[in-house]
């Protein structure tokens, strides 16, 4: 069978679904708001505790198979090295898995929980305002980069030790339902699932991004903020990562992500330098502390007796976010790893991600409370009143040195944008490929196709309006991933148990 041949069944039942969803949307927007909405609250209400359960059971089986007799295992035999230095393959996986939602919600997560804080706090009380500050640090944390890495693990292995030449998600189930599921129903079910789901998760990544990068470009220019602007900046990113995309791994994804976590390095230390400093150190130490101690009780808090809904707000929605964008992590870090053993995997991925995270809400996202409190940008208000990337714009903007920071900022967003959607747009060609054995690449037309198609709906939703719409989605379309999860994890297992562990391995990555 010929290699990189398009899989006719699943791209254009992809196609189809994306259509039927999005038409209807763009027809009737405010139907379309109320009818998903309602569906956010019935899950987030009736089945978020197992979003919870899901979490925690992630990562206590990477943890397991971190540190079990599994570990050593190498991806790709015992002879095989990675294809790309250990920077080179942070820098890919964390650009593709945090893209520019980081830089929205570092800035601004903690003024949306100072009015509804956790725990039943008084509203910007001092208590608040702490664990304002911890609780973004906890959403991007540890626990989120474990939805992404067992993804990867439960596909990475039967790719690599068993030769299955299809990266996709149905290659997780082989050990359940044998290396034939990737062409039977399920095996397309299972597929189709993860690419509307990654559809989904894109689509609310960029439906954030698209109105920050547009707030930051009109403070840039002089303009005045509109939808327009907003569709303008989508389709400049939407081009910039299909330039990317059609140049492959090497020449476009890996250069784009080396450049920007150079900036984002940069721009880190120029606020952590130019905002003030021991506000940050004190106020990230504080809530490094808040988290290490509550862990546990951020992880398993469920909110029975007050019902505040901040966990299913925030907390669920995020499990939500990370888990529909799990499995397109899976497929993307699967193709970059190999060489590598699942303990550095599972180390790498999960340290370097929650490291690099918490890094921006330290340093930015307390440079933000700090210019709140003291009167310089009122974020808060901003916030609150629905204007948060005018907000973010603001803090940036109130940063010396201008317009550098807010240059510099604005160029890290599209690039951000672009290394998550040109991993993105790769990660569905893979699945939409027949056949893909370790090193190939799906067509380029085919890899460029879903760049497009993927701003199909973050400009559907932006039509529709509002975060509620955005939180919503992603939602909605990560539920039957939990099933899938649970599947592939029984898998691994499976899998695992069946053969030998191997001899251990000391040599250098």
């Amino acid at each position: 069978m010929q290699n990189n041949q398009l899989d006719r069944v699943l791209f254009g039942a992809s196609v189809s679904l994306v259509v039927i969803v999005c038409v209807p949307m763009i027809l009737a927007p405010e139907q379309a708001a109320v009818t998903v909405t309602a569906l956010y609250t019935w899950i987030a209400n009736e089945l978020g505790l197992l979003y919870q359960w899901a979490t925690i059971g992630s990562m206590l089986v990477l943890i397991w198979l971190a540190f079990g007799k599994h570990g050593n295992c190498r991806l790709g035999g015992a002879d095989a090295r990675p294809d790309f230095s250990t920077i080179s393959w942070m820098g890919m996986l964390f650009c593709a898995g945090i893209g520019a939602g980081l830089l929205y919600w570092s800035p601004i997560e903690w003024a949306s929980y100072l009015d509804t804080p956790p725990f039943g706090l008084p509203a910007g009380s001092a208590d608040a305002r702490e664990w304002a500050a911890t609780y973004g640090i906890f959403h991007w944390g540890l626990s989120a980069w474990c939805l992404y890495c067992l993804p990867t693990v439960a596909i990475a292995y039967p790719y690599y030790q068993r030769n299955i030449p299809y990266l996709r998600l149905s290659t997780s189930l082989v050990g359940l339902f044998g290396d034939s599921v990737v062409h039977k129903p399920l095996g397309r079910i299972v597929d189709l699932v993860f690419i509307i789901a990654l559809i989904g998760g894109t689509g609310t990544s960029l439906g954030l991004a698209t109105p920050m990068i547009a707030a930051c470009m009109t403070a840039l220019l002089g303009l005045a903020e509109s939808l327009a602007m907003d569709i303008t900046v989508m389709f400049i990113a939407v081009s910039l990562f299909s330039i990317s995309v059609y140049l492959g791994l090497e020449k476009g994804i890996k250069r784009f992500s080396d450049a920007n976590v150079i900036m984002a390095g940069i721009f880190i230390v120029f606020v952590l330098i130019a905002g003030p400093t021991f506000f940050q150190l004190k106020m990230g130490t504080n809530s490094l502390g808040l988290m290490l101690q509550d862990f546990v009780r951020l992880n398993t808090w469920t909110d029975p007796i007050l019902e505040t809904g901040f966990v299913q707000d925030w907390t669920i929605f995020y499990w939500a976010w990370w888990l529909a964008y799990g499995p397109f992590m899976g497929l993307f870090v699967t193709r970059i790893s190999r060489g590598r053993t699942l303990k550095q995997l599972i180390l790498g991925m999960v340290g370097f991600g929650t490291l690099g995270c918490a890094l921006f809400y330290i340093t930015l996202g307390n440079t933000a409370m700090w210019m709140d409190m003291q009167g310089i940008v009122a974020v808060q208000e901003l916030v609150t009143t629905g204007n948060a990337d005018t907000a973010i714009a603001m803090v940036i903007q109130a940063l010396p040195w201008q317009p550098l920071p807010l240059l510099v900022f604005t160029v890290m967003a599209f690039i951000f944008v672009a290394t998550t959607y040109d991993s993105a747009s790769y990660a569905i060609a893979a699945a939409a490929t027949r056949r893909l054995a370790a090193g190939a690449n799906p067509a380029r037309w085919h890899r460029v196709f879903w760049a497009f198609a993927l701003a199909v709906l973050p400009i559907t939703l932006m039509v529709v309006g509002g975060l509620k719409a955005i939180q919503s989605t992603v939602l909605v379309v990560s539920l039957p991933l939990l099933v899938i999860g649970v599947l592939m994890t029984w898998s691994l297992i499976r899998t695992l148990r069946a053969e030998p562990p191997p001899e251990t391995d000391s040599s250098p990555p």
